[in-house]
């Protein structure tokens, strides 16, 4: 039986990786610390389409990411590996979405949500049926003890994990980098739409808090959802944040207001239109403004180095469009949260820690 020490002995990290395989990396789940669930879904997404091949494409474009990370030269031996995408998951979000689109032009249109609506009760009960096969597919995993990244598909998908985590934890917090809320009730009739991940996740007793960065695009519904959550939600608006780094204030100042409102448990739940649009033009519904690359790694350094846990992650919304550009930039997002999550969790060290 190959083991990872032998995986590790007889691989080149300076060479090319292996053609198929996250990152080229050598592993397997049985010889992985850190396992990403990839679920191919985007029924419900409001704008343009294309998540759900995301996870193929990340995993296309991860070959060409450089494993070696100067702060982290250890990185590649961690054993990180992708689980097969579901091709059946992927024919089922390409079905469903296009009643979920047919109900969405009837909407735009001004025609008004019936109760009991057949097409909604069809979405809503597929959509719960993806939340208990993620909830499973991720509990696996964490009764192994492994590591665990979710790889979306739109950002509906890590619901299920959310739920995993929060039959494991006591307690945890959500770091939310996005452009938008995602705390509006049933968008659209669909309970488990996109635009309302984070208020379901907030129905999981353990999550006792949910920090939000980079928002700049939210209804009233979802600011009075802020406003009246008993600093439940902390959010840190977009335009807030320039507004004081334009006014002096350092991103490292801001990250250190930022660690100190997340619990010591972490979960990461990191849609790509957080990003600046420039980085992920295809995403579905990008807004101007947002972060840009290394202020996100930053604040996931800072995190990680903070002496908090982060426990999970979730990469959702990236979406190929006319080139690899989106892929590359999620293939690359996604190592990071990868190799700082152990980092976090003690299985790697950074090299200016020591």
């Amino acid at each position: 039986m190959t083991t990872k020490k032998d995986l590790i002995q007889n691989f080149d990290p300076n060479g090319p990786g292996i053609r198929g395989n996250l990152f080229g990396l050598p592993y397997s789940p049985d010889t992985s610390e850190l396992v990403v669930i990839p679920v191919p879904w985007e029924v419900t997404v409001s704008y343009h389409t294309g998540t759900a091949a995301g996870p193929a494409a990340v995993l296309h474009a991860s070959s060409q990411v450089d494993v070696y990370i100067k702060d982290i030269p250890d990185a590649w031996t961690l054993g990180i590996t992708m689980t097969a995408i579901p091709d059946d998951l992927m024919e089922e979000s390409k079905r469903l979405r296009e009643l979920s689109a047919h109900h969405i032009q009837r909407m735009e249109k001004g025609e008004p949500v019936q109760p009991g609506d057949p097409l909604v009760a069809k979405i809503n009960e597929a959509s719960e049926s993806l939340n208990i096969y993620v909830k499973a597919a991720t509990q696996r995993y964490l009764r192994e003890g492994r590591m665990i990244g979710l790889l979306g598909g739109d950002h509906s998908t890590p619901l299920g994990f959310l739920r995993a985590l929060g039959e494991k934890y006591e307690h945890f917090g959500i770091l939310q980098i996005d452009a938008h809320a995602d705390l509006r009730k049933a968008y659209e009739g669909f309970t488990y739409s996109h635009a309302s991940i984070m208020y379901n996740a907030l129905k999981i007793p353990a999550v006792n808090r949910l920090v939000q960065v980079g928002i700049r695009d939210l209804c009233e519904e979802e600011h009075q959802a802020i406003q009246y959550s008993l600093e439940r939600v902390v959010t840190f608006f977009d335009d807030d944040l320039k507004a004081r780094q334009y006014a002096g204030e350092t991103w490292a100042e801001q990250c250190d207001l930022i660690v100190r409102e997340l619990p010591q448990h972490v979960y990461i739940s990191f849609d790509i239109d957080g990003l600046d649009p420039k980085l992920c033009p295809s995403t579905g519904t990008p807004v101007a403004g947002g972060l840009e690359f290394h202020q996100a790694v930053y604040l996931i350094r800072k995190i990680a180095l903070s002496g908090k846990i982060i426990i999970g992650f979730d990469l959702s919304e990236v979406a190929p469009g006319s080139n690899d550009w989106d892929a590359n930039v999620g293939a690359r997002l996604l190592y990071q949260l990868c190799n700082y999550m152990a980092v976090s969790q003690g299985k790697l060290r950074v090299a200016e820690a020591e």
